[in-house]
């Protein structure tokens, strides 16, 4: 075998006994991280949010100008403290749920245009700090406060208070209602779950340039099921009620409106369904159901819609003085309309950038007609200066960088496309941006790490400092190709680990699933995990298959109706090819592991396949299909009510009594995005069947487990993956005589 290695040859591992504890108290490394960049139009300031170390849960908004950092706004300084009554909403924690947010302090802000003046919520209070060096301020609102957002001039800001949408002054008066509520769960400036989790439009209002007007969305969950969150560690706690709209079940209704300072109120006259073009199916459903982006240029209001089977997404123009609509863009497919973050996006000359196929199965970007190369996966688009659009995007699917495509040559009085786009990032790994006028913050993140890059007409200015721990546990994966698909791949082994020692016990540590690639170019929190099991006797396999990013559109729906059996069958075709590869790996003590999708996928693995997986650890498993979301699940398999052949072959339920493997499943009891239920019915139908197994229960504990839990769950998973395949507990693995991988 002659992998590549993605770490320096002088990286060692440290100290693996403290990686579990470090790697809790650092919420996955994500402490001291910059993050949430906006750069003024001009390129002067760049606003982000980070806290003072890699373990400081607390985050600040700073401002970096002229070469140097300076704090903005500091939670516990500034006065900013929590007032009497000053309470996080409900609708607060919801939305940080949803970002996947597990830090305190100022979490989130929004600018007006010139990036002057910021706006934010701290303990539901609205704050707000201009960038001339004067103190924070709070201002008093009207109750307690969600997404604050400054009018583009900076003389407003408008606010999510009860469900309503409203506005004061930037000096704290006229505080008044723009949008009201009328019934008792509609709210207006806000997002509905299925937007915000699944289709990542966590917004809900969208201010004029001219700030005179705002889009509003109007969300009635009236006709939403109802599902009910509770601690069972605090019975005297009432339970949270959400409406979740369950695959094959009524989406929230979701309409736009313009509303005016005056008073005056429009509905957007959205169109009810697609055109013929539509593609047909086994379940066609034409209806527009999902507003998936909104926004406000100086064109006018900008909108895409997308059908309930999503084979049809279409981009309006908005007329902002009567609320008529028109069509300037339409795409179709007959599995499902790919949508890709950033885009639609008008630039200033009128030119729309919305996704392409240039030709073959790769990705792009078309720009009213022209678009990018054959060959270049677009990834999204990070924004524009002027007409040059800014995107990121792949040649090889382990590498994200950061390109520029000018729509319109400078001189030029026409759009015409330059042939070429330019590559802004550099060195190997995974990079995105954030632009403003001539400036441009590359955010990169490669094998030996993070960092921040300012550039000034593309050559370096400066750098934002990141301020994580480094991981005590050095990634050192070696980088496979592996099978007739030529599968991304990276094996991770033991740092003690020498040619000529006995075979080590295999672990699989995958997502696999869409949307999401762990097998990159980077050193990232999974890349440390990886390492430190392979730190306790494992030789760890992490493969990128069928249905994740970066490899085309085929690539990623073969999994069109079958969430599981190319997805199983690609894991397994990697584990055979690198056992042939690589003496050190022993398939007859084969493990798999993962969370969400990887949990899921884990548990699959250990049903259908014995033969070749001999334990599993399934963290978060959605192992009833049935009960994820609408524009998630119906995506891959239909309406469960006319394809339930596809929710079956891809639920876990009616195999449970095919378990003949030992199996832990945990799962955290507040998880409002993969519902405790699934692990419940899914231990229920174990139990029914007599296959024993073990059930992990995470009190108080929601989708994303941070601090100390999660890296005692380390130590418990290790433990339990020894044990069931035999393996001697403590130093380098060795296969324990007369033990077989069996339950």
């Amino acid at each position: 075998m002659n992998p590549t290695n993605d770490a320096s040859s002088d990286d060692t591992t440290r100290d693996t006994d403290g990686f579990p504890e470090q790697f809790g108290r650092t919420h996955r490394f994500s402490l001291g991280v910059p993050r949430g960049f906006t750069v003024s139009p001009d390129g002067a300031r760049v606003l982000f949010l980070r806290s003072t170390s890699g373990t400081d849960p607390v985050s600040r908004l700073w401002l970096y100008e002229d070469g140097a950092e300076r704090l903005l706004a500091d939670p516990l300084g500034d006065g900013l403290g929590d007032e009497a009554g000053d309470r996080v909403p409900p609708e607060e924690l919801v939305r940080r749920e949803r970002a996947g947010e597990t830090s305190s302090g100022v979490v989130s802000y929004a600018t007006d245009a010139q990036v002057r003046l910021a706006a934010f919520a701290l303990a539901g209070g609205l704050r707000v700090v201009r960038t001339d060096g004067s103190p924070p301020r709070r201002i008093r609102a009207a109750g307690p406060v969600v997404d604050p957002r400054p009018s583009p001039d900076g003389t407003l800001i408008a606010y999510v208070s009860g469900g309503a949408l409203r506005v004061v002054t930037a000096e704290g008066t006229d505080d008044r209602v723009l949008a009201a509520p009328d019934g008792d769960r509609v709210t207006y400036g806000l997002s509905d779950h299925v937007s915000a989790e699944s289709i990542h439009r966590s917004r809900g209002y969208w201010w004029s340039p001219g700030s005179d007007a705002l889009l509003v969305a109007r969300v009635d969950t009236s006709m939403v099921r109802r599902r009910y969150i509770s601690d069972p560690a605090h019975p005297e706690r009432p339970p949270r009620e959400m409406a979740y709209p369950a695959a094959g079940t009524a989406n929230a209704g979701v309409s736009l409106h313009l509303v005016r300072l005056s008073g005056e109120r429009l509905a957007v006259r959205l169109p009810r369904e697609a055109d013929a073009d539509h593609p047909g199916g086994a379940w066609t459903d034409r209806s527009f159901e999902y507003v998936v982006s909104a926004a406000w240029d100086g064109h006018g209001p900008l909108v895409s819609v997308q059908t309930r089977d999503q084979r049809s997404v279409y981009v309006l123009a908005v007329d902002p003085g009567t609320g008529g609509t028109w069509v300037l863009s339409r795409a179709h497919d007959r599995a499902w309309v790919a949508l890709r973050p950033g885009t639609p996006l008008r630039l200033p000359s009128g030119a729309l950038v919305v996704p392409a196929r240039p030709g073959g199965d790769s990705q792009g970007l078309a720009f009213d007609g022209p678009q990018t190369p054959v060959g270049l996966e677009v990834r999204e688009v990070v924004g524009s200066s002027g007409d040059r659009v800014f995107f990121t995007a792949s040649e090889e699917p382990t590498e994200v960088h950061v390109w520029s495509y000018a729509a319109t040559p400078p001189g030029a009085t026409t759009a015409v496309p330059v042939p070429v786009p330019v590559r802004v990032s550099e060195a190997p790994g995974v990079h995105t941006a954030v632009v403003g006028g001539p400036t441009v913050v590359l955010d990169s993140r490669t094998p030996q790490g993070q960092t921040v890059t300012v550039l000034r007409d593309g050559a370096p200015v400066g750098r934002i400092a990141v301020l994580a721990e480094t991981p005590l546990v050095v990634p050192r994966p070696a980088a496979l190709s592996l099978g007739k698909r030529e599968l991304r791949s990276r094996l991770y082994l033991p740092s003690w680990h020498r040619p000529g020692d006995g075979p080590l016990p295999v672990l699989l540590n995958p997502y696999a699933g869409h949307g999401m690639q762990v097998v990159l170019k980077v050193r990232a929190w999974w890349t440390a995990v990886s390492q430190w099991f392979a730190e306790q006797g494992f030789a760890v396999l992490v493969t990128d298959g069928r249905g994740t990013p970066g490899r085309g559109e085929a690539w990623e729906k073969s999994v069109h109706g079958d969430r599981l059996t190319v997805v199983l069958g690609d894991q397994i075709d990697a584990l055979h090819s690198a056992a042939e590869r690589c003496s050190a790996l022993d398939p007859a003590r084969v493990a798999v592991r993962g969370w969400s999708f990887g949990g899921y996928l884990a548990a699959a693995a250990v049903l259908r396949h014995p033969e070749v997986f001999h334990a599993a650890v399934a963290g978060a498993a959605p192992a009833d299909r049935r009960l994820y979301d609408t524009h998630w699940e119906e995506r891959f398999l239909g309406h469960p009510d006319v394809l339930p052949e596809n929710y079956e072959r891809s639920s876990l339920l009616s195999e449970a009594a095919g378990l003949s493997r030992p199996l832990m499943l945990m799962h955290g009891l507040a998880d409002d995005n993969v519902a405790v239920a699934h692990m419940l019915r899914f231990s229920a139908a174990l139990l029914a069947a007599g296959r024993p197994h073990t059930v992990l229960p995470l009190s108080g504990a929601g989708h994303r487990v941070a601090g100390p839990a999660a890296g005692n769950l380390l130590l418990l998973e290790r433990d339990f993956l020894k044990k069931s395949l035999g393996v001697e507990h403590g130093g380098p693995a060795a296969r324990t005589p007369g033990r077989t991988p069996e339950s």
